[in-house]
């Protein structure tokens, strides 16, 4: 029975952020998926990876992040790299966050550069982070998405087991780990399609 409704941020209620990376790829004259492809090239341990964790800070990312490109013969903006990120609300997900709110505790689990306490988050943003019960943020606790650990830690502040979550993310790297904890998990590409599979999961009617 599922007790507890996990959202990541970006991809899922808001628009990915690989559109915009897609964006500048091909007015920098880059290979398509270059972004991805350097996110994916030592994934636990390469610039994003630290930059998430807060072990890095944005002068020392962007350098880092530069050089990895640099060894694989690609000249990268670090910094429109980072300027994509934001993307755009998707008020049909928000509409269901806001439906599942009302009758299952909800986590938000984010792989972020800054704590959001610290940024200068738009009202609309932030009116629907406080729509959580609880928040994990990757520069906050030090771990990041798909490390079994920050998973556990949402689970423990929900004060439920993973096999009562459903989790909806962007990517299946970030869904793999929840799913072997035995979370149900959605892969949100096509958001219509995504908010079908959670209204079943959940026996709620989303939109």
């Amino acid at each position: 029975m599922i007790k507890a409704v996990l959202f990541d941020f970006g991809g899922v209620l808001t628009t990915s952020p690989f559109e915009a990376f897609a964006s500048y790829e091909a007015e920098a004259g880059l290979p398509p998926d270059t972004i991805r492809r350097l996110n994916s090239t030592n994934p636990d341990t390469n610039a994003w990876a630290a930059f998430e964790r807060r072990e890095v800070g944005t002068d020392e990312f962007c350098r880092l992040f530069e050089a990895e490109a640099a060894a694989l013969g690609l000249t990268v903006d670090a910094g429109r790299v980072l300027a994509g990120l934001r993307g755009d609300l998707r008020p049909t997900m928000v509409e269901a966050l806001r439906r599942c709110s009302a009758g299952f505790p909800t986590a938000l689990l984010t792989n972020n550069v800054e704590p959001m306490a610290d940024g200068d988050m738009a009202p609309d943003f932030a009116e629907v982070v406080d729509m959580f019960d609880v928040v994990v943020e990757s520069s906050v606790v030090g771990c990041r998405k798909p490390e079994q650990r920050f998973y556990e830690i949402a689970c423990g502040r929900l004060g439920v087991e993973a096999p009562e979550c459903v989790f909806l993310d962007d990517l299946g790297v970030n869904l793999k780990p929840a799913r072997a904890m035995g979370m149900t998990t959605i892969k949100v590409g096509d958001p219509a399609a995504a908010i079908a599979e959670l209204s079943a999961a959940v026996g709620l009617a989303l939109s």
